[in-house]
């Protein structure tokens, strides 16, 4: 009832609820004071043989709908059911998710401390400790590195030794807490020739085939662009920056001449979330070590 700023609501939901209860009772009290006359048909025949008789309800039918009008009165005055009214018990269900949540994370606390304080590459030789980061994995990762960790188009494959950020264990271990920001900036400004040229010479760079005129031009705009500013001038790219080694055979977007000359000129933003907060260090450290474990394979 929180997103409603009139108090014209509050008192909407109480005025219903409430007379939808009562109404219940008093439907119950006018029956029971109906006039009958049990084993006389009403006339209303269905199915050539099926009658309707004037019979009441049974007493343990009436005693139940008792019991369940009761029942709803009870359950609206303990617990939120009528407006902002929150229930004699304050109970909610955020409440109660957070107790359940605490309750788990004290009976875990334990081992998630014992691995916290354990080396991460220790962490991901153990078998115990590689099940739980498999689960953290695939609740918070898959949807984007896939279930077998080898991510799609604009995705890392974690399950490779190709690191955009580096793979030594703290480096993971800042990725997954603080997240990162890759941002290839759009290069349209260079026009469709040079971009066509600094294409081939990328291509070149990692044994792909390629125009060999065009590459060479293509050397030449690699540093006059500013290209060389992040990929480096041998173009094995930049850790601490993002920027990825163009010399290997590795993608994000893929090698053939329109995708590059597309993220050439449109650019590229990938934004990888940060998990720190939520997960928390013990978690984070699991993760970590799971990533680690799974690149080694």
């Amino acid at each position: 009832m929180s997103d409603f700023v009139s108090e014209f609501w509050n008192l909407y939901v109480i005025v219903i609820v409430l007379v939808s209860v009562v109404g219940c009772w008093v439907f119950l009290l006018l029956q029971s004071k109906a006039k009958f006359t049990p084993g006389v048909p009403t006339g209303h025949v269905w199915d050539e043989t099926l009658e309707e008789y004037n019979n009441p309800m049974p007493k343990w039918w009436s005693w139940l709908y008792v019991l369940t009008v009761v029942f709803a009165l009870v359950y609206l005055a303990l617990y939120p059911g009528l407006g902002n009214f929150k229930g004699m018990l304050g109970w909610t269900s955020a409440g109660q998710h957070t107790a359940e949540v605490a309750k788990m994370d004290a009976a875990v606390k334990p081992l998630y401390d014992k691995y916290k304080a354990m080396d991460l590459q220790a962490v991901a030789a153990d078998k115990q400790a590689m099940e739980m980061g498999k689960r953290l994995y695939l609740t918070y990762c898959m949807q984007c590195h896939g279930a077998d960790a080898r991510g799609a188009k604009g995705f890392p494959n974690l399950a490779d030794a190709d690191w955009q950020w580096g793979g030594e264990p703290a480096q993971i271990v800042e990725t997954i807490t603080n997240g990162r920001m890759g941002v290839m900036p759009p290069h349209e400004q260079l026009g469709a020739e040079t971009i066509k040229d600094l294409a081939n010479y990328v291509r070149s760079l990692s044994g792909l085939p390629n125009d060999s005129v065009r590459a060479s031009k293509g050397a030449t705009a690699f540093n006059e662009a500013g290209c060389s500013g992040c990929h480096g001038p041998d173009g094995k790219g930049m850790q601490a920056l993002g920027a990825p080694n163009l010399t290997d055979k590795t993608w994000l977007y893929g090698s053939s001449e329109a995708v590059i000359i597309d993220g050439i000129s449109k650019g590229h933003s990938n934004k990888m979330p940060a998990w720190g907060e939520f997960l928390g260090e013990s978690k984070v450290h699991l993760l970590a070590a799971y990533v680690l474990s799974v690149s080694a394979k």
